[in-house]
């Protein structure tokens, strides 16, 4: 490597520059410093200002701010293992949901309010995505190899950044070019208000206000959608109009929704760990717990299986207010699944089942896509009896462009595709 006092007063090139990028690292990584310290971007990024400035300082040439800054952050990113993904992630971007590498070695990255991956003009070696993984998985614990080919975990947050649920996949169980497969799902990194929701033109300003109201005087409140239709972060916003004097327990899988009152008991689900005997914790497990933690509202991230939604439903017929969520495209779809899960997880009648839905949930609104965007459907209100053995609903509300039923039929989508002309 050349010496400093060997290098002109010229600008730098790119040679000279990598030079002194690795002229910091070996100075940063050379002193005894935590682990912890070291995954603190925060910190490290500091740390790498002070080291490129004095190194910079003794040099014969001019560096312009612009590439101190520059060259700070490239050090950060080799010293903290995460490479091009520290990047990508807040607070350096905070305009990204998704990050993801595929097999291939692609990049791929998703917008907030999108619903497509784009591809992301870098191709980074397979070193720097290993090196990428063991840095994400390092602050679990964790490892992903042939014996342990997927590996879940989470980053906390911290520094600018919400935290993030990440999934890796070994290339032994994942065909391409060697690369092991990941993908990071960012949280927001900070609670979600009902302004924001309102600059994403989720729903109208007085629909939202009502619906603070609803959550407010406790009606036990059911939020569906698909895949990224926003349904969580509705349910964030919403969390926040109940009341500042109550226990709230939350219970996620992951960790993610952020409620600023001085009173929230968190629980969050785990997997069993690999060759184990220790058990896992699952969201089911969570609210029967959590019952016995006197909370005076409940909220579940996401009702999964029918042994969580029997328990959910049992404590919120016993006088708990709710906010949950749930996969489905449409209410009457929400229903009939809670009410097979129940049946096929803990031999609930199918009937038993919807009326234990009926009689436990007071209000479904229903997340999806309207004109590109994510929006609120509607708003329907459950009736406390069945009718002709099924869980009736009526509408609210519903929004613009919007029909109810239009998006759940399959048979009519299909029809409707066969008889469009070509």
């Amino acid at each position: 490597m050349a010496k400093w006092n060997q290098l002109n007063d010229t600008a730098l090139t790119q040679e000279q520059k990598q030079q002194l990028i690795s002229q910091v690292v070996q100075v940063i990584q050379g002193d005894d410093y935590s682990f912890d310290q070291l995954r603190d971007r925060e910190w490290l990024g500091r740390k790498a200002d002070e080291v490129v400035r004095n190194e910079v300082a003794r040099s014969p040439f001019a560096v312009p701010a612009p590439m101190v800054d520059e060259i700070s952050k490239a050090a950060v990113a080799v010293v903290g293992g995460l490479g091009f993904v520290h990047e990508l992630l807040p607070p350096v971007r905070d305009d990204l949901s998704e990050i993801s590498v595929d097999a291939e070695g692609r990049v791929w990255l998703m917008a907030k309010q999108d619903v497509y991956f784009r591809v992301y003009d870098y191709a980074p070696s397979p070193a720097e995505v290993w090196r990428a993984v063991e840095a994400l998985l390092a602050h679990s614990g964790q490892a992903v190899s042939r014996a342990i080919p997927s590996v879940d975990a989470k980053l906390p947050r911290g520094a600018g950044m919400g935290g993030a649920r990440i999934k890796v996949i070994h290339p032994s169980v994942a065909p391409g070019a060697g690369f092991p497969l990941f993908n990071i799902r960012l949280f927001e990194p900070k609670p979600v208000r009902i302004e924001q929701l309102l600059a994403w033109q989720v729903a109208p300003q007085h629909i939202l206000e009502k619906l603070q109201k609803i959550v407010a005087e406790g009606y036990r409140v059911l939020i569906a959608g698909g895949t990224y239709t926003g349904k969580t972060t509705l349910l964030s916003a919403l969390a926040n109009a109940i009341p500042k004097n109550a226990r709230i327990l939350k219970i996620e899988d992951p960790e993610e929704i952020w409620i600023e009152h001085p009173h929230v008991i968190s629980l969050e689900a785990r997997d069993a760990p690999p060759g184990s005997d220790i058990p896992g914790y699952s969201i089911t497990d969570g609210v029967n717990d959590g019952m016995r933690l006197s909370p005076r509202w409940l909220i579940v991230g996401e009702v999964r299986v029918g042994g969580a939604a029997l328990d959910l439903f049992s404590a919120q017929m016993s006088g708990h207010p709710g906010l949950s969520t749930f996969h489905a495209r449409s209410p009457e779809e929400t229903a009939e699944r809670i009410s097979l899960m129940m049946f096929m997880d803990r031999g609930v009648e199918l009937e038993a089942a919807r009326n234990f839905f009926a009689s436990a949930v007071d209000v479904v609104l229903q997340m999806g896509w309207i004109g590109g965007q994510r929006k609120l459907l509607g708003m329907w209100g459950v009736r406390e009896r069945l009718r002709d053995g099924q869980v009736a609903f009526e509408d609210i509300w519903v929004a613009d462009g919007y029909q109810s039923g239009q998006n759940y039929d399959r048979v009519q989508c299909l029809t409707k595709i066969m008889q469009e002309d070509s």
